[in-house]
């Protein structure tokens, strides 16, 4: 059984899904589809992911922390309770100016 598997039917607290770790980011898959996926992060501050693109529309939901999100070179401060989307095959990348955890859905464009 895969760890994504044993998530299923399981009552989950976002925030203890990672852990933060000194001077990285740090990831893990809750699921994982070929049609999208769901993942959690946890960003030491001043960590982040360089500018990329994706074939994926986004769904940044911030759990803990700040963040600046920078998409198509527009930059987007963002903060526990907030949400952006990101489009797909627009270039982004991610900047915790705190420490930071988000998960990211991403949802394959048709």
């Amino acid at each position: 059984m895969s760890d994504t598997d044993q998530l299923v039917g399981t009552v989950l607290n976002m925030k203890n899904l990672v852990a933060y770790q000194t001077g990285s980011v740090v990831s893990r898959t809750v699921i994982h589809k070929h049609v999208g996926t769901v993942t959690m992060f946890a960003f030491d501050a001043g960590q982040g992911l360089s500018e990329h693109t994706a074939p994926f529309n986004a769904l940044v939901q911030v759990i803990d922390g700040v963040a600046d999100i920078t998409i198509a070179e527009s930059v987007y401060t963002v903060s526990e309770g907030e949400m952006i989307i990101i489009p797909a095959h627009k270039p982004h990348s991610v900047k915790a100016n705190t420490r930071f955890k988000m998960l990211l859905v991403m949802i394959k464009e048709q």
